[in-house]
């Protein structure tokens, strides 16, 4: 009893104090919610994010532009479902739009580098996408359709959602999720070239691809030595890059830039085969032996990424249509030109030199991977001028004039896209070596993938060293195809990896 008294007369004691406690919470819960709500409206969203872009491609997207009149609104997509941590991402991504707001210039920004799949898995959330999609399998849906979710089902823990449907959100006319029947059909006229140059020394030329207006440069490349593979005490080095070894090297005409799109769609045109279906490698195999090249398929999609053909170099077909390629160049030509070794690559790329690029300064002077960099920022000037790469690109590929050429007169060796190489993957094929200097070597005798080096335009300083080692990740690079059998010819989640061709030393000297 005592105790209920005593419970009473501190009620009635403190109850102004209670009372203004309670309107306290209450206002403050209220006024949270309403911060809550307006920082969530389409109208706040696009105060901050001030790009052309943002606000013009959400209303023409299937999010806003569809035939129910549904709205899907912005923190629908780049906030999660509650109970999935929704006010902790909003604070997160909060905090990082107000510090740009306040202490950056929007101007500045990479937009086009931030339009890809990697990047926007990390603001847009899977399970804000299942939350309304919950039936994978609606009424209507066609057969690809179903193939294709059957594959994601299969495959949760490598894809998203945005590896197929990444411009639901925000629409975007150059992306075609279709066979793109009409690749590369220009109706421009121009000379067309009768035969192909006929070479009588060891000297630069420029090819001429006879019964077409397209021509490119071939660089002499000199015999020599070098030391493939980096130092242990090189910057940013991969176990892959070792052991060095010794490497003597025959003369070779290397391309002077990677296959343009110009280059490649003359070889599209002459061996693509319209309605014809996709095939297996082993079914095209034959080809070899028959005067007529059976090329590439229609794409799936735009391979060019919108970002223009012409003089960029050419991307997203697979290792087996490059092979392809200077098969049918080798016809048309008369001459021997194929993808050069991977001893070839890093002796053209190196040009004399054996520090971790042709030009001067170290990967820790460039690369924004050391937080004093990320912080302080770099001075590029140097390696912007041989290099595309992720500090200067704007997240695509770039034409060949934009940067200087190494010694040896080739141009983005290094950066701008992957370049295959002809030798299989592996990750001691250095160590496979056992002479003192290793002659023309062609790299291991079989193997399910195969090299590429150089960098690309999405590359870190890093990884454009010219000893840096990396593979080819078919299975990755088909993730969205939704043919069965996958394309053998094109890659459907690769954009970055084209190639250069070498020709063979056929003349005595």
């Amino acid at each position: 009893m005592k105790k209920k008294n005593w419970i009473k007369n501190l009620f009635q004691k403190y109850y102004f104090i209670f009372l203004l406690g309670a309107i306290a919470a209450y206002i403050l819960n209220y006024s949270t919610n309403e911060v809550v709500n307006y920082t969530s409206t389409d109208e706040y969203c696009f105060s901050c994010h001030v790009h052309d872009h943002a606000e013009e491609s959400w209303r023409l997207s299937a999010h806003v532009n569809n035939e129910s009149g549904v709205i899907v609104h912005c923190v629908d997509c780049h906030l999660p479902p509650e109970g999935h941590g929704r006010l902790w991402a909003k604070a997160k991504h909060g905090a990082k739009d107000a510090y740009g707001m306040l202490f950056k210039d929007s101007a500045d920004f990479k937009w086009e580098s931030k339009r890809t799949v990697e990047k926007a898995n990390q603001f847009t959330y899977e399970e804000s996408c299942i939350k309304c999609h919950s039936n994978m399998f609606p009424a209507g849906l066609s057969v690809k359709g179903e193939d294709s979710h059957l594959y994601y089902e299969s495959r949760k823990d490598e894809m998203t959602c945005l590896n197929c449907h990444m411009h639901t959100g925000h629409y975007n006319p150059n992306a075609i999720h279709a066979h793109n029947e009409n690749f590369g059909i220009s109706d421009s006229a121009k000379e067309v070239f009768t035969e192909a140059y006929q070479v009588t020394e060891f000297k630069n030329f420029t090819e001429k691809i006879p019964g077409t207006s397209v021509s490119f440069d071939m660089v002499a490349i000199p015999a020599g030595e070098f030391t493939i593979g980096s130092s242990k005490k090189e910057d940013f080095r991969d176990k892959n890059e070792g052991p060095q070894r010794k490497v003597k090297v025959s003369k070779f005409f290397m391309s002077e830039i990677e296959v343009t799109w110009e280059e490649y769609l003359a070889f599209f045109h002459n061996t693509a085969s319209e309605g014809r279906k996709e095939t297996t490698k082993e079914e095209v195999k034959d080809d070899s032996e028959v005067d007529a090249i059976s090329g590439a398929t229609p794409p799936w999609g735009a391979p060019d990424q919108g970002w223009g053909k012409g003089q960029r170099p050419a991307i997203t077909m697979s290792h087996h249509a490059a092979v392809t390629y200077c098969r049918w160049l080798s016809q048309v030509t008369g001459k021997k030109y194929r993808l050069p070794t991977e001893a070839e690559w890093e002796y053209a790329a190196r040009a004399g030199s054996q520090s971790a690029y042709f030009f001067e300064g170290e990967p820790s002077d460039y690369s924004k991977k050391g937080t004093w960099n990320k912080i302080f920022g770099v001075d590029t000037a140097t390696i912007a001028s041989y290099v595309i790469y992720d500090a200067n690109s704007q997240g695509k590929t770039h034409e060949p004039s934009l940067v200087m050429a190494n010694p040896f007169g080739l141009k983005n060796m290094l950066g701008n896209v992957y370049e295959f190489c002809s030798d299989y993957y592996h990750p001691q094929a250095y160590a496979q070596y056992k002479n003192e200097v290793v002659v023309d070597p062609k790299g291991p005798a079989k193997g399910r993938e195969h090299v590429v080096r150089g960098g690309s335009f999405k590359s870190d300083a890093s990884d454009v060293r010219s000893a840096a080692r990396r593979t080819t990740e078919t299975k990755k690079w088909l993730q969205t195809d939704p043919q069965m059998p996958k394309s053998i010819w094109w890659y459907s989640d690769c954009i970055d990896v084209g190639f250069r061709v070498v020709c063979e030393v056929e003349i005595e000297q």
